[in-house]
């Protein structure tokens, strides 16, 4: 393995989150019935004409710009014709020679902390195909395909990269950054198993210290990040397994099979002049302003990499924590409203992602639909603080205000949570449990430690947990201390 490297470049479909297709009003609403979101114009019935969405001009520019891209003063359509059910105009209208923009970059860092740096080739416009639902031959009902055209002409973005990645691994970090880069500008929700987001990946392998490339394979069908950094590995693997036997590597497509872990051939590697690329008639060329570049990149958000930077420096916590709680925009801003009302962000942190990703998790609730609000997670913290409710009990009411939505004071008052702080009830309790374990008393005062931990137990479990952990401590000591 060391004596080859691999050679990967990726191609990112984005889905935009505009309320309509790109060139038509139809909607773009996840889940229809089938065949309902189509009007003339995505369907490519005779007559019908395109008509631009700004909004996804917009939107496109806005990942142009959080990519370091240079934006295109001047760029146009083209259609990219081929044949297929799913693309009802027999083509589809893209960006081929003059896209929106071009030559950017994006830094990201894999779990062994070392950064790297993707080249980004161009991102452009596009509209989507629609979707083919294959059925298996049953009996004697033969296989068959349905096709949905509701996905047909949904907004994407086409986010190329130069082949600068080495490894699966390495793969595998540049879209989890891609994707925490681009839900920040808000564009898109990426959710993988909706479609949002799709990658193909582009490999090839070469002797270690070449710099020509290899021949490549096209792997599609890569629908989550553990098949993306699976389909690698394989194809890598295969590729060099060719290169040793001295076998030739064929410039082809193949499909990722999950089940069987293999990718397969599907198709010879189209070319672009197989395409037919030519202008788009029906679409006159964009011309986009200098003023309506600086308008959007003063809108764009603080991007992750600058916030996590921040978080270390401001808020004074480690890089690990800083990198999960930016890792999308949602957390971070509910992680900085609460930092707002409780001015103690490590304390916050660990709250936010230890117990509330426990519960979202358990649920799958994402954090900008939890029922716990920035200002209730805050209360919560307060009084453990001012000794209303222990760190224990406080678990207990965060889960029940997980639950219900409800103020932390209005489920300590419903289930009667509040700490026992009195010094009197306490020693009472103390006595019961001392004279009923005379053993690990005995074990106590004969210089076995352990045995505070039992007994300071047995006082919580008397209490349900309200009581005061350290005066439960302090006045359990005193009472065995005496008897010694």
């Amino acid at each position: 393995m060391r004596a080859y490297e691999s050679v990967i470049g990726l191609e990112v479909h984005v889905e935009l989150k505009t309320n309509s297709k790109i060139f038509c009003h139809s909607s773009t609403a996840f889940g229809g019935k089938q065949n309902t979101h189509v009007c003339p114009v995505c369907l490519g019935l005779p007559g019908s004409l395109p008509v631009l969405n700004r909004q996804v001009v917009e939107y496109g520019i806005r990942v142009a710009l959080a990519l370091n891209c240079s934006v295109a003063r001047f760029c146009k359509f083209d259609r990219k014709h081929y044949f297929y059910p799913d693309l009802p105009k027999n083509y589809q209208i893209s960006q081929y020679d003059l896209p929106l923009s071009y030559d950017g970059y994006l830094d990201f860092e894999t779990d062994d902390g070392c950064t790297h740096q993707c080249g980004i080739v161009r991102v452009h416009m596009e509209e989507d195909a629609g979707k083919l639902i294959h059925r298996e031959e049953v009996g004697e009902s033969p296989a068959y395909a349905l096709v949905d055209y509701n996905r047909t002409g949904v907004p994407l973005l086409e986010i190329v990269s130069e082949p600068d990645i080495r490894s699966a691994e390495e793969a595998r970090a540049y879209l989890t950054e891609l994707k925490t880069v681009v839900q920040y500008t808000g564009v898109s929700d990426c959710k993988m198993e909706e479609g949002s987001l799709r990658c193909d990946a582009n490999v090839s392998v070469r002797p270690r210290g070449s710099k020509e490339l290899g021949v490549k394979t096209e792997i599609k069908n890569l629908n989550s990040f553990r098949a993306v950094h699976r389909a690698l590995d394989y194809e890598i693997e295969r590729q060099i397994a060719l290169c040793k036997e001295g076998r030739r590597i064929v410039q082809e497509t193949r499909s990722w099979d999950e089940a069987k872990g293999v990718t397969a051939p599907m198709r010879g590697k189209e070319e672009a002049h197989d395409y037919r690329y030519f202008p788009d008639p029906d679409l006159v060329p964009l011309v986009i302003s200098p003023s309506w570049i600086e308008s959007v990149r003063r809108d764009l958000p603080e991007p992750p990499d600058a916030r996590r930077r921040r978080y270390q420096e401001q808020y004074g916590l480690s890089v690990y924590n800083a990198r999960v709680l930016t890792g999308s925009r949602e957390t971070a801003e509910y992680f900085e409203e609460c930092v707002r009302l409780y001015s103690r962000p490590k304390t916050v942190a660990n709250w936010v992602m230890g117990d509330l990703t426990r519960l979202l998790n358990a649920e799958q609730v994402e954090i900008q639909d939890c029922r716990v609000r920035p200002a209730q997670l805050a209360a919560l913290m307060r009084l453990i603080d001012d000794g209303t409710i222990s760190g224990k009990i406080a678990k207990v009411i965060l889960e029940e205000m997980f639950a219900s939505g409800k103020d932390p004071e209005t489920v300590i008052r419903e289930k009667d949570l509040v700490q026992i702080t009195d010094a009197g009830a306490i020693s009472g309790l103390i006595e019961e449990v001392l004279a009923g374990h005379p053993g690990p008393v005995a074990d106590y005062r004969q210089g076995k430690g352990k045995a505070l931990g039992f007994l300071v137990g047995q006082v919580m479990k008397a209490t349900k947990g309200k009581a005061n952990p350290a005066m439960v401590n302090d006045l359990l000591k005193q009472k065995l201390d005496e008897g010694k």
